[in-house]
C-alpha cells in the first residue's frame, strides 16, 4: 500500500501537470459515472494530500476523493492517452502546459468518490495528524498515543492516530526510537512520541524527496555503499530483513503478523522502552532532521 509520501508526491504531479485546467474526466470501467459526470468540464483548483488519502478540489465546491488502498494505481502520460483496457475507474485528460495534452488513469482504488467541501472536511477530521503537512500537530498524536493500552506498533498504523505511516515506517521508526513495538501507547510517554513524530516528519520528507524509502544512516550500510544511490537491500533497518542479523546489534531480526501486516523487529535493539537522550544522539536523529528541515526549506 502507498504511503505517506507516494500520495504526496501524487499530490504534487498533479499541482504541476493539472491544476488550473479544464478536465476531461470519463470512467471507462462505468463505476465512477456519475462522479464522472459531475467533474467533467470543470477546471482543476487544488490538489491535497492528507496520509494516504488525495483530495482534487474541482470548481464548484467538488472534491474527488481517492484512497488507493492496497491495489490502486495512478498512471500518468501525455499527447493522446492509449485506447482505454480493462478496469480503468478514471480518466483525467487535461490541454497541458504546451497544448499537447496530458492525462491520468485511476486503477484499483479502495475508494473514489465525489464530495462537497463540507463532506470533504469531514472525511479529512477523521484523519489523525499527518507528519508531511504544516497543520500536521505532534501534540494531537502524542495524546492520542497516550489514552490507548493497544500497542504502539498497532497504533501507529491507525489512520486516526497517524495519518500516512504505514508498514515500513511503522517498523522503521519503531526502530530508530529503539522502541518496544509491543509497548502499550499509553506506556510510550509524551518525550518519546514527539522524538517519533519528530523522525517520521524526517523520514516521509526524505521519502518524498527520494520517491522512495531509505531509513538506515550511512553509518549503519556496508564499508563501500555509504555514499550516492542507496541500493534497496542497504535502505532498511528491520523491514523485510527477518533472519538477517540487526544492523547495530547482530541480533537476529524477528517477524510476526500484527493488524494484518507483517511486524518486524530487533528483540535486543528493541526491548522496552529506554532513556532516549544517548538513543537519539547515537543515531543522529536530532542533527538529522535538522539539516534536512534546513534543506526543504531552502527549496522551498
Amino acid at each position: 500500500m502507498p504511503e505517506g509520501h507516494s500520495v504526496r508526491r501524487l499530490a504534487d504531479v498533479f499541482r504541476r501537470d493539472f491544476r488550473g485546467q479544464v478536465l476531461a474526466v470519463s470512467s471507462p470501467q462505468g463505476r465512477f459515472a456519475d462522479g464522472a459526470a459531475l467533474l467533467d468540464g470543470t477546471a482543476l483548483l487544488r490538489t491535497e494530500a492528507h496520509g494516504k488519502q488525495m483530495f482534487l478540489g474541482f470548481e464548484g465546491g467538488r472534491w474527488m476523493r481517492v484512497h488507493l488502498g492496497l491495489y490502486g494505481k495512478w498512471a500518468f502520460g501525455t499527447g493522446e492517452p492509449p485506447e482505454p483496457r480493462g478496469a480503468l475507474r478514471v480518466r483525467l485528460r487535461g490541454a497541458g502546459a504546451d497544448g499537447e495534452g496530458v492525462w491520468a488513469d485511476l486503477r484499483g482504488p479502495t475508494a473514489c468518490e465525489v464530495l462537497t467541501t463540507a463532506e470533504k472536511e469531514e472525511a479529512r477530521s477523521r484523519l489523525g495528524p499527518d507528519p508531511l503537512r504544516r497543520d500536521g500537530d505532534p501534540e494531537v498524536f502524542a495524546a492520542r498515543l497516550a489514552r490507548s493500552r493497544t500497542s504502539v506498533a498497532a497504533l501507529l498504523m491507525d489512520q486516526a492516530v497517524v495519518a500516512g505511516v504505514g508498514n515500513v515506517y511503522r517498523a522503521e521508526a519503531l526502530f530508530r526510537a529503539r522502541t518496544d513495538p509491543f509497548a502499550p501507547g499509553v506506556e510510550v510517554g509524551r518525550e518519546r512520541a514527539l522524538a517519533l513524530w519528530e523522525d517520521l516528519v524526517l523520514l516521509l520528507r526524505d521519502g518524498v524527496r527520494r520517491g522512495s524509502i531509505v531509513t538506515t544512516l550511512p553509518a549503519d550500510r556496508p564499508e563501500g555503499r555509504r555514499r550516492g544511490r542507496v541500493r534497496r537491500e542497504d535502505a532498511h533497518y528491520v523491514y523485510r530483513r527477518a533472519g538477517l542479523p540487526c544492523r547495530v546489534c547482530g541480533t537476529t531480526v524477528l517477524t510476526r503478523e500484527l493488524v494484518g501486516r507483517n511486524l518486524y523487529w530487533c528483540p535486543v535493539c528493541q526491548a522496552g522502552l529506554p532513556d532516549l537522550s544517548p538513543v537519539l544522539a547515537e543515531a543522529g536523529h536530532v542533527a538529522e532532521a535538522r539539516e534536512t528541515a534546513a534543506r526543504s526549506a531552502a527549496a522551498g
